[in-house]
């Protein structure tokens, strides 16, 4: 009986022993766990990848961007002014004439016809005002009989000039020089004279013009001479130099636009008129200017901020844009033009977090190659 009463006391000595023994326990891992999460913290704590850029002094310009059709400087509709059968072309698309070179013949026999009736009828109205000439100072014939045959005199003089153009108008020559953009002549065709239907379409290409429509408020802007480089997709996306010929005095009312003709050199008719041409009008040009590529840019809390690397930390620094132009902009201020700025990977970038900067010196030079590509783009106009 001893023995069972003395069981029952230890087991409850045990029962109160028991919590105290789990509550340490637990302390116990809870801390282990606490030190745990502190070392994965530490160990969570990495340097974000980057690629970074240096800035560059080179030039920039302010333009205004547009889109415009070439047109010929000079072009010319030929339509005959004689009737009849088209005898001969002497010319097809392409080939380039001089002014008055032939370009087709229509048959000429009724207009010599024609000439040589209105020569012998001059011919005897000369002979009959001669002898008419060799009386009448002997008040032998009437003032009205001279004066009537006077008449008839000029106007066979006339009639023979005219014959004479008309065959001259049978041969088709071009108004202008330049190349034949079109022909729509056909040997045996009937032409009649100052027909709908044009013969022949010639354009001049050793300059062109290009037609731009600026709003309003670009007025003040623009100035004649002024230039602007057009880059043309048709020549493999070649850039060639234009110049403001003319500025419209008016607004058009309906679209708020004025027009602007651009004068656009041709020397080596590489260019032809209809071609496709994206326009940048040249406002300004600033030279040493702080260069930094646009994907650098990020607008955090109404700004325009840069992620700039020193010593493995990236620090967002705030700066002021200027012009822009391609994918380069101008800086203000912000930035010397001494610092590496992110450009690949700053999109979730904390301010003065560590980063590990994943490209190599030579990726580096990208703003110095499009600075430099600017620089000879200006050399060359």
């Amino acid at each position: 009986m001893d023995t069972i009463i003395n069981n029952k006391r230890i087991g409850l000595k045990l029962l109160s022993i028991l919590p105290i023994l789990l509550t340490v326990s637990l302390l116990s891992s809870c801390g282990q766990a606490d030190s745990q999460d502190e070392d994965l913290q530490e160990e969570l704590v990495i340097s974000v990848p980057v690629e970074i850029s240096e800035l560059s002094i080179g030039h920039i310009s302010s333009n205004y961007a547009t889109t415009a059709i070439l047109e010929a400087k000079e072009e010319a509709f030929v339509v005959p002014r004689a009737s009849g059968i088209i005898e001969h072309i002497y010319v097809e698309e392409g080939d380039y004439v001089e002014k008055g070179q032939i370009l087709a013949q229509i048959e000429p026999r009724r207009y010599h016809l024609n000439l040589d009736r209105a020569k012998a009828d001059l011919v005897g109205v000369e002979k009959e005002l001669s002898k008419i000439n060799k009386v009448y100072n002997k008040k032998l014939v009437s003032d009205d009989t001279y004066d009537k045959l006077t008449a008839q005199y000029e106007s066979a003089n006339a009639t023979l000039s005219l014959a004479q153009l008309d065959l001259k108008e049978a041969t088709i020559t071009a108004p202008i020089s330049g190349f034949i953009a079109e022909r729509n002549a056909k040997v045996g065709n009937l032409s009649e004279s100052f027909q709908r239907e044009r013969m022949f379409h010639i354009v001049q290409q050793s300059e062109l013009y290009g037609i731009v429509y600026l709003p309003e408020k670009e007025l003040s802007k623009v100035h004649k001479e002024q230039q602007a480089t057009l880059n043309l997709t048709a020549v493999n996306g070649a850039n060639t130099v234009a110049f403001v010929e003319r500025i419209s005095p008016v607004i058009d009312a309906k679209t708020g636009t004025f027009k602007v003709t651009l004068r656009v050199p041709n020397p080596d008719n590489l260019l032809k008129s209809g071609m496709f041409a994206q326009v940048k009008l040249n406002y300004d040009t600033k030279q040493n200017a702080v260069l930094l590529p646009r994907k650098a840019l990020l607008a955090i809390d109404d700004s325009v901020n840069v992620f700039v690397v020193k010593d493995g930390i990236a620090s967002k620094q705030a700066v002021t844009i200027g012009y822009q132009e391609g994918e380069l902009v101008e800086i203000l201020s912000g930035l010397t033009g001494t610092e590496k700025v992110v450009i690949t990977g700053h999109q979730n970038l904390r301010d003065q977090a560590p980063v590990e900067i994943v490209n190599d010196d030579t990726s580096q030079d990208e703003t110095l190659e499009l600075a430099q590509d600017n620089s000879n783009q200006l050399a060359k106009s």
